[in-house]
């Protein structure tokens, strides 16, 4: 086939193909703009100057303790410093970044350290002892190092050196190990524990880049935003922000502990701008009391993902002055590919239907390819009908390579050349999806179909409930019925099971409403995530509900 005339001696090279990778934001920032604050975590300041060079000393280091290329590097920390140096130090000594989430159990931070065949594990002293118990189930051990965050809590050294003793090690001047190939991972992240047994995301270089633009453009971050670290950074690597923030040249607020107290003052404190949060985090600010709830003294803007968040909760916030944008976000995508944008025309909306409008997952992302809701066989997309559900199916660039060590589960995700996210939604008639349930969580009552969310939306109306998770329960006469867990506010006036049938009753079909009320606190992830595989353990257990309704 005879060569085309845009071919012929317009080769590659060096100067103008690089492989795309997040981690040259670093430089371009620091060069541009040393002295500008980069991180702030309590009394401490670093410069971008001074980040930059202990990114570097830390992939030094870590090369000089024989860390070679496509090595897993594995940190259990809080949103602190270290973490975030981690985001660029690791793979800039080649190696691949598994950042842990800090609430799992000792036995599955034992599984991610054996499957990730994890070389070297950094560990924040708050988290000592829970390192220490996974650590005792390896047979290989990796060479341990102990964070001595100046934040945390007291906690024994296990390692075999500390943290500040590798980066002093280290050189600033080291040059970094490039990805050859913009397709090499990056990290290796574990899926939430919503599930059950988490399985490793492998994001490349590639992916994670064109996420931190698609964040950066999206979200609109202007220059030097002040971004509070409330997302953890270990849940898909913050989003990408741990990389978008820097390409913005912003400050980084670290923030090891989200409450609605630190939240609050970290605004009033550092000016923060910007930062991203679960629903139940929104929902915790919404609650806090008056006293703890202060005027914005400047417009402060919020991303929030993560399991389909209450019409009221949206309001609340909003009424406080946040600006919130809804996002739909999944570990296997590196971030939030898919946005609830706003129409001009909904600001005339009441601000009921607006909170309505604002709780849809809403349409692709700019750089998502493929957004599609469709049946998972046939991948023929649903009608815009507000009324016929599908899988939530995406095709992109930022779209993981594959499960680690996990073929079949990487070809089921990718069948038919989508990937298969796992999520329920409907297409409303103006094209805006809106998750309805993960597809383990519709509930089949007798035949019919009723949405988990649907029925939690409702409960969250109630004014006496913080959290509310709705889960199936097997049933003689039904087969299945709805189960309601609630997390009632501290200070709301008392409620029982009858008057949260006769609140549901009064706004759902009679048949979608819960049949059984478990009150108590609901177990969540570190994200904030409500763990609705231990809540399905509980409600499967006939004994364990002891408030039939």
């Amino acid at each position: 086939m005879k060569q085309s005339m845009y071919e012929q001696d317009l080769a590659p090279c060096p100067a103008n193909h690089l492989p795309l990778t997040p981690l040259r934001f670093l430089d371009r920032t620091a060069d541009v703009h040393p002295d500008r604050t980069a991180v702030v975590h309590g009394d401490l300041r670093w410069s971008w100057q001074e980040t930059r060079d202990r990114c570097y000393r830390l992939a030094s280091g870590l090369v000089k303790q024989g860390v070679r290329p496509n090595d897993t590097v594995s940190v259990l920390a809080p949103n602190t410093p270290a973490m975030l140096e981690t985001h660029f130090g690791v793979p800039l000594s080649g190696a691949v970044l598994n950042s842990i989430n800090c609430r799992l159990s000792a036995d599955e931070i034992a599984f991610i350290l054996r499957h990730g065949e994890c070389r070297v594990l950094l560990v924040d002293r708050e988290f000592a002892e829970l390192a220490s118990r996974a650590l005792a189930q390896l047979s290989d051990h990796p060479l341990v190092v102990d964070i001595a965050d100046p934040l945390a809590p007291d906690g024994p050294a296990i390692g075999d050196l500390e943290y500040e003793q590798l980066l002093a090690s280290g050189d600033p001047a080291f040059e970094g190990v490039w990805p050859e190939d913009e397709w090499n991972a990056i990290a290796l992240n574990y899926t939430s524990g919503t599930t059950g047994n988490p399985k490793g995301v492998v994001p490349s270089h590639r992916a994670t880049y064109l996420m931190s633009l698609l964040q950066m453009t999206d979200w609109a971050l202007p220059r030097h935003p002040t971004y509070l670290w409330t997302l953890p950074m270990f849940h898909a690597n913050g989003w990408c922000f741990t990389w978008a923030i820097t390409a913005a040249a912003g400050t980084h607020v670290c923030l090891r502990k989200v409450t609605a107290a630190n939240v609050f003052d970290a605004i009033a404190r550092h000016g923060i701008t910007h930062f991203c949060a679960a629903p139940t985090v929104l929902s915790m600010l919404a609650n806090a009391p008056k006293s703890m709830q202060l005027s914005l003294p400047h417009p402060v803007k919020v991303l929030t993902a993560g399991s389909p968040p209450p019409s009221a909760v949206l309001r609340a916030v909003a009424e406080l002055g946040f600006d919130i944008d809804h996002v739909y976000g999944i570990t296997e995508a590196a971030g939030t590919p898919v946005r609830c944008v706003r129409q001009e025309a909904w600001a005339a909306l009441p601000s009921e239907e607006q909170a309505q409008r604002h709780a849809r997952q809403g349409v692709r992302a700019a750089l998502l390819d493929g957004l599609r809701v469709a049946d998972p066989e046939t991948l023929q997309p649903v009608p815009a009908d507000g009324i016929t559900a599908g899988e939530v199916l995406l095709r992109s660039n930022f779209v993981m390579k594959g499960y680690l060590k996990n073929p079949d589960a990487t070809a089921a995700a990718f069948k038919g050349g989508w990937f298969h996210t796992g999520d329920v939604a409907v297409v409303h008639p103006d094209g805006y999806m809106q998750i309805t349930d993960r597809a383990k969580d519709v509930i089949i009552s007798g035949g019919e179909n009723i949405s988990s969310v649907e029925v939690e939306d409702v409960i969250h109306q109630h004014p006496g409930v913080l959290h509310a998770a709705v889960v199936a329960r097997p049933d003689d006469q039904w087969g299945e019925v709805p189960c309601a867990f609630i997390e009632r506010k501290v200070d709301a006036e008392e409620f029982d099971e009858a008057d949260i049938i006769a609140f549901c009753r009064e706004r759902l079909a009679h048949f979608k409403c819960p049949r059984h009320i478990v009150f108590g606190e609901l177990p969540k992830t570190g994200t904030g995530k409500i763990q609705k595989f231990r809540l399905r353990e509980i409600a499967g257990s006939r004994d364990a509900i002891t408030h039939p309704a």
